[in-house]
């Protein structure tokens, strides 16, 4: 696995972790993570006078969490491994982004407790081969799919998942698609980072594409786009996504990059939310979102969803929510669509066959030249988490820097 200044981009069958750990030397450890500029973007302090996440459990599916790190004692229970990979606590490829990724839950919600169920692994060399994936899913088995229900059959108010795919093929899954509905309909609001390819493919990443996923991209400091954060019709909101300082999984803090920390601050929000009002279904968590967020000026777009979280508007609207309209509704149309269904006929002119064969045979070559280009990127057809690099130096209005293409 190769890595550049700001981050990696996962192969065509590979699942890639959506934060990008720093590379500064880890600060001296402290009772709670540092708050920066994420906190006033957020409006955090207003927020937490509302409610600080009491008795919210915050189900954190990644690479594991170190419980005994200094801002996370006390706070953590560690489920299932269901990576089943041979790595252990203690290991440098084992907590490092969930460690990361828990500190910044709590440091929206200090008072939450965190579920850390274990589905990926910090590097993508010891992940295991597609080919194995392919085995597991054929034995009805997918690690994240059974984190999901694990987390939603042990209490979990909140399922944070700051991992994501940069696929071409084969990224959707049926089971982690029905897990997700499996947690939906069990009234847990399910978040996903929305990936990390913004400067590069832009590929749908899962389970952030998945129905009912809440889809969290991030912002720089000046409020815009971090320039990595993939753009898609599947984002939902934005959070501050740009050198949040992090625990790390050997007792510091180091500045993370990515959409992973925007969805773990993200799900801290949700967490005040659901503490304000314990009532709150998923539909009406999504709701209250987009309803208080910093809506851009022209109105909602790929780029950022319907705009960056406002915490304090958000947990004031959690106590008088919109009504929840996702309740299941008799259909009242007609009895069965046989025919006719009132489409109109319609007549096409006879097909040109040359310039059909014409063109059939210049999209094959050029298939043909795409196919090789895609195998002569890919460094191995592995399904498993990215690892993360420090933020760079900014530029001028907090833009990030050119950075040169992904390398995974």
């Amino acid at each position: 696995m190769k890595l550049r200044t700001i981050g990696i981009r996962a192969t065509c069958t590979t699942l890639a972790l959506t934060g990008l750990l720093g590379t500064l030397a880890t600060t001296p450890a402290q009772a709670a993570t540092p708050v920066g500029w994420e906190g006033q973007a957020l409006g955090l302090s207003a927020a937490q006078q509302q409610s600080q996440g009491e008795g919210m459990t915050v189900a954190v599916l990644d690479s594991g969490v170190m419980e005994n790190h200094p801002a996370l004692k006390g706070r953590v229970t560690t489920g299932p491994d269901f990576l089943e990979d041979g790595l252990e606590p203690g290991d440098p490829k084992w907590g490092q982004h969930g460690t990361a990724m828990a500190s910044d839950v709590l440091k929206v919600a200090p008072k939450a407790k965190i579920l850390s169920v274990r589905v990926i692994d910090d590097e993508q060399d010891e992940t295991p081969d597609i080919e194995d994936l392919k085995d597991l899913r054929n034995q009805g088995k997918s690690p994240i799919a059974e984190g999901i229900q694990y987390a939603v059959d042990h209490g979990a108010d909140v399922i944070s998942m700051s991992l994501g795919s940069s696929d071409w093929f084969n990224t959707y899954a049926a089971e982690e698609s029905a897990a997700v509905d499996y947690a939906l309909v069990a009234g847990v609001p399910v978040l996903a980072s929305a990936g990390n390819s913004g400067d590069g493919l832009n590929s749908v990443s899962y389970p952030a594409g998945y129905a009912g996923v809440i889809a969290v991209a991030a912002t720089q400091q000046n409020g815009t786009r971090a320039e990595f954060s993939t753009v898609h019709t599947y984002n939902d909101i934005a959070a501050p996504g740009v050198a949040i300082t992090s625990a790390t999984n050997t007792g510091g803090y180091k500045p993370v990059n990515g959409t992973s920390p925007a969805c773990a601050l993200a799900a801290g929000v949700v967490a005040l939310m659901k503490a304000k009002n314990p009532k709150l279904t998923p539909a009406q968590v999504n709701d209250v979102l987009i309803a208080t967020a910093q809506r851009p000026a022209g109105g909602g777009s790929a780029l950022l969803g319907y705009g960056p979280i406002n915490a304090n508007a958000a947990v004031k609207a959690s106590a008088s929510p919109p009504k929840d309209e996702t309740a299941p509704a008799a259909y009242e149309g007609k009895e069965h669509f046989a025919t006719p269904d009132g489409t109109p006929k319609s007549t096409h002119p006879a097909l040109e066959q040359e310039l059909v064969m014409t063109g059939g045979a210049a999209a094959g070559v050029g298939l043909v030249a795409v196919i090789g280009g895609v195998l002569l990127v890919r460094s191995g057809r592995r399904r498993g988490p990215a690892a993360m690099a420090a933020p760079a130096p900014m530029g001028p209005a907090g833009m990030m820097p050119p950075q040169g293409p992904y390398s995974g």
